[in-house]
């Protein structure tokens, strides 16, 4: 990430747009703080939706997952062609459109009077977010020179950190003075704050030369996508993933997708370039977004249960407890460059993947009474250790493609973020169900057969049968606690090798620190003049 002094032979950015490129940067980064905004709002009010009705909708963990995962499918399934279409029909209005979607399933999902309605609406909202994603690291990347994007997209990531900070307590605050619906609709007027600056302030810009739009490449991929997210999702929800229907659907998933590949590297005009992930540095980069999504989606998830559950947190306080994990990444990811130019991506990676196995393992030695700042710790670490991941790949990534290609680039690290999440979220979701319902089971001998099973689903289903049995509940209460606390135990554990896996593909493919370059050297920046780009 180090640059060279030399200048451009000839300027790449409009001198109008590069004059307001940090304000275009701050409407992109609220564009942003909206998608993140509700994942994080969402995590503090899974509890309170599975709460029974007036309170909540009674939601089972199954229906909770796919709440989430409803909008992972269609978000991963689709980041890819948003991704094309905006580099086509230009980005500015592939983002707009994208806003536009996502407010109106906000304003659905916060008056869904069902789990499923809720599961439908969020489905919307993924939709809409798969067209605002790509297109806000896209434009970024048309609107700063190539020596500038480095800090550019650590102040980006950095707006991440933010969400995460704010999402939390914001969701808090509502649910202690509103309906669960709120979560939703505080979206809303998000929305039509960032479409009015963006209309004004944000300049458009497309491919120039995209050629014919690859039909056949852009259904493979999103039929592929789909059949793997739902295969690896309904795995998570079964406990099994050997399950005949979810190896169907996963490993038809996966056919498509290695005939999408087959397609693209015959195709005269593909959608995306396969001879890209012939380089290990572009290829080692995606890997590690993916594996240390993986491990902190499913981390997140049972998080959210621990501290409300088992600790009794109310959902402010649970967002307040968050604010270490979004504090660190706001503070390290805009200096996270600086310690790349210091010792390159792979150390800089490589230590950050490590930190984040260790306050993985970390987490198993948590239990009921632990004091409460030792989860502060990790999560303030864990925040650290992604923002020296997540700000040195997406440069590695973005600086990879062609300038006009920002689109692709952007969507196809947002496609493996989000597999990776759903992955996560899918497995080691998969992994905590099967070992709560192993510790529980043989203490709901005593409840009637009927509620055995709806009793084990969850810690909050154990919690909410022992609710209605009076004194004789305490001891299911002290039995429910004890199995999550192991089951979780074992989830991290998990996590935590998933991390190590990723620390060692950065630490073998990633590049090491460049030689320093010669001062006055010409810049060899081997990206095309920048993309058709106006100045609105």
């Amino acid at each position: 990430m180090t640059t060279s002094t030399g200048a451009p032979a000839a300027p790449r950015i409009p001198e109008a747009v590069h004059r307001r490129r940090w304000a275009i940067l701050a409407v992109l980064m609220l564009s942003l703080l909206i998608v993140v905004l509700d994942n994080s709002i969402l995590n503090v009010a899974i509890k309170t939706i599975s709460t029974p009705d007036p309170v909540g909708l009674g939601a089972t963990q199954s229906e909770l997952e796919w709440a989430i995962n409803s909008y992972t499918l269609v978000f991963a399934g689709l980041l890819f062609t948003a991704g094309l279409l905006g580099d086509r029909l230009g980005r500015k209005k592939v983002l707009l459109f994208g806003l536009a979607v996502f407010g109106i399933g906000s304003a659905l999902a916060a008056e869904s009077g069902s789990p499923v309605e809720l599961i439908i609406f969020r489905a919307l909202m993924g939709l809409g977010s798969a067209f605002v994603m790509p297109a806000t690291l896209a434009i970024l990347m048309n609107v700063f020179e190539r020596d500038e994007q480095p800090k550019a997209i650590g102040i980006w990531a950095g707006g991440v950190g933010l969400a995460i900070a704010i999402g939390p307590i914001t969701g808090g605050v509502l649910l202690d003075h509103f309906w669960w619906g709120s979560v939703f609709l505080i979206n809303v007027p998000i929305v039509i704050i960032a479409i009015a600056l963006m209309t004004f302030i944000v300049p458009d810009s497309r491919d120039p030369k995209p050629g014919r739009i690859d039909l056949v490449g852009v259904l493979l991929s999103v039929v592929g996508l789909v059949l793997l997210v739902y295969g690896i999702i309904k795995g998570g929800q079964l406990a099994d993933f050997t399950d005949p229907a979810v190896l169907a659907t996963a490993g038809a998933g996966l056919v498509v997708l290695i005939g999408f590949v087959l397609y693209e590297k015959r195709s005269d005009h593909p959608s995306v370039d396969i001879t890209y992930f012939k380089n290990k540095v572009f290829s080692a980069a995606i890997s590690a977004i993916a594996l240390v999504f993986f491990a902190l989606m499913g981390v997140t998830f049972f998080s959210v249960f621990y501290t409300q559950s088992v600790r009794g947190y109310s959902p402010l306080q649970t967002g307040l407890l968050m604010l270490p994990l979004a504090a660190a990444q706001i503070i390290f990811s805009p200096r996270a460059r600086l310690v790349v130019d210091r010792f390159g991506v792979k150390a800089t990676c490589t230590g950050g993947m490590l930190l984040i196995a260790a306050m993985l393992a970390a987490f198993m030695i948590l239990d009921a009474d632990t004091p409460i700042w030792i989860l502060e710790v990790i999560f303030f670490l864990m925040g650290t250790g992604m923002a020296h991941i997540m700000t040195p790949t997406s440069v590695v990534i973005m600086q990879a493609l062609p300038r006009e290609k920002a689109g692709s680039a952007s969507a196809l690290s947002n496609t493996f973020r989000q597999v990776g999440g759903a992955l996560g979220i899918a497995v080691l979701g998969s992994v905590l169900s099967s070992a709560y319902r192993n510790g529980i089971e043989d203490k709901l001998s005593l409840l009637p057969p009927g509620l055995r099973h709806t009793a084990g689903e969850s810690i909050e289903a154990t919690l909410g049968v022992a609710g209605t049995l009076g004194d004789k509940g305490k001891v299911l209460v002290g039995a429910a606690n004890d199995s999550f606390l192991d089951a979780m135990h074992t989830t991290a554990l998990c996590g935590a090798i998933v991390a190590l896996i990723g620390a060692i593909v950065v630490a073998l493919f990633l590049p090491g620190k460049p030689p320093a370059q010669v001062s006055g050297a010409a810049e060899t920046d081997e990206q095309p003049v920048s993309a058709t780009i106006g100045t609105d």
